[in-house]
């Protein structure tokens, strides 16, 4: 099966052909960064590094391109309002940038705690102001934007395709306008390129407009064509972008060039607090940081991939101590596997483990050719999990090696695509786990020669010891055996 994606532009799923055999260029929106980062975040970003984690695997090779958005993101999500940093920055009382730094690392903390892979490229939009200036002057010459007031204005009544994105017709876009009304926009439903800075505005540039700074939508537009060309690939972003940010990227980029600006357009869906869209604006955000404070981050990702990226995803603690439960299982499988491998290595055992792992590889590959149905791909890890379990409570032994590519399958599929599984975890080498099995059963014969010589105080701090780190003690009439747990 070929890979299908969903394509927000055409609303179906599309067999993928990227314009370059074996290359993929990825552009997602990234976050302002004027507070901490909230579950909705963690959502978005997850689902798109799964994306680009596979088509890795798959064999392409992938330009992902983020950006950070540190500068003309205004409060409304429109051309009115002040910009969502500066803003912060009067809370606080500090310069603008310093809020961006200050946020920006800690965006870039709760990314790598939820094993988010960096962007190749993340490009911020303060540093490309020259980039989008000469697409605002391309389309002034191109008659699709004006000046007014030392503010420009995309023309949205000269660019047919506007709308063709979220599936608006003008008519609507028309109607829903007309509660705003802006004396320099020519119509309602025009949106703004550069917007004029008043004195006091501490984020400006100078333009041959004057001072100012740029509207929130040309600059995805302006760094995705810089890295990724005028026509790529992929565009992604949450469902609440669709509208107006990325159908007027489409519009300015596409008038700016007079090519198709994106091959295919992804949209996650959002993350709900009992039914309701979790958001800064709306109070009902979690951040990160508060989650992790009750549970690993691991658990957090494990429990935004049961959900398809499409579809809403309800947040509770409830909701995550579930999910935990099943994770648990997943990597107590893992231990219990790496084990056995250790002591097949010991032992030199030669029966082969009967598993399809083939099949199991149809199996995930099939579900993540499907618009990337990670929900699906990890029931077929967990019908490998029962399967693996019944194994290892069979009297048969099995050899190392068959027992090790086992593990490798989890590794490659749980760990390197999905990341649920982390990889020093799954690294179930029969050396590796053997060395480990040999260094535990040294410090139990030590403390067994302790015994002896009834020294019990040092023999209770090597068993405790041992139990901290997840080495349990069993003394038996016919000697001392261990196990993990």
């Amino acid at each position: 099966m070929t890979l299908q994606i969903h394509n927000t532009l055409t609303r179906r799923k599309e067999e993928f052909k990227p314009l370059h055999e074996g290359r993929v260029g990825m552009y997602v929106c990234g976050p302002t960064v004027y507070g901490h980062s909230h579950v909705g975040h963690a959502k978005s970003y997850v689902s798109f590094d799964v994306i680009v984690r596979y088509l890795r695997h798959v064999g392409y090779k992938v330009l992902y391109v983020q950006n950070i958005t540190d500068v003309g993101h205004l409060t409304d999500d429109a051309d009115e309002g002040e910009d969502k940093i500066e803003k912060q920055s009067r809370i606080d009382r500090v310069h603008p940038m310093q809020i961006a730094e200050l946020y920006t690392k800690s965006y870039f903390e709760d990314m790598d705690a939820l094993g988010v892979l960096r962007a190749d490229i993340s490009p911020r939009a303060s540093g490309h102001i020259l980039e989008q200036i000469e697409i605002v002057e391309q389309l002034i010459r191109n008659g699709h934007a004006y000046v007014s007031n030392g503010s420009v204005y995309f023309d949205v009544p000269r660019f047919a395709g506007y709308g063709k994105l979220s599936g608006r017709s003008f008519e609507d876009l028309e109607a829903g306008a007309r509660i705003q009304v802006n004396p320099e926009k020519r119509h309602p439903a025009d949106f703004a390129l550069w917007k004029k800075a008043e004195p006091e505005h501490m984020m400006q540039w100078s333009s041959p407009w004057g001072k100012g700074y740029p509207g929130w939508h040309i600059e995805c537009s302006a760094m995705s064509m810089k890295y990724l060309g005028e026509n790529f690939d992929i565009h992604g972003g949450g469902l609440e972008n669709q509208f107006p940010h990325h159908e007027c990227e489409i519009a300015q980029s596409e008038c700016a060039t007079g090519k198709p600006f994106v091959q295919y357009w992804i949209h996650n869906n959002m993350v709900t607090v009992n039914g309701q869209k979790m958001g800064k604006s709306l109070g009902n955000f979690v951040t990160l940081k508060d989650v992790f404070k009750k549970f690993d981050p691991l658990v957090v990702r494990f429990f935004i991939l049961q959900s398809h990226y499409r579809s809403t995803l309800d947040f509770s603690d409830e909701a995550l101590q579930a999910v935990n439960v099943g994770l648990e299982k997943l990597l107590n499988t893992l231990r219990n596997l790496r084990e056995e491998i250790a002591k097949a290595a010991v032992d030199n055992r030669s029966a082969e483990a009967a598993i399809d792992l083939e099949g199991y590889k149809s199996r995930i590959l099939s579900a993540m050719n499907d618009d990337f149905n990670t929900p699906q791909a990890i029931a077929v890890l967990f019908d490998l999990t029962r399967e693996t379990n019944a194994l290892l409570s069979l009297e048969s032994k099995f050899s190392a090696e068959s027992l090790r590519r086992i593990g490798d399958f989890f590794q490659e599929f749980g760990g390197r695509v999905l990341g649920i599984i982390p990889l020093e975890s799954a690294s179930l080498m029969a050396g590796d786990a053997k060395m480990e099995s040999d260094l535990v059963q040294l410090l139990v014969d030590l403390r067994t020669e302790v015994r002896s010589q009834k020294l019990w105080s040092l023999s209770d701090k090597i068993r405790d010891g041992l139990k901290k780190l997840g080495i349990t003690i069993e003394d038996k009439k016919d000697g001392t055996a261990w196990r993990k747990g």
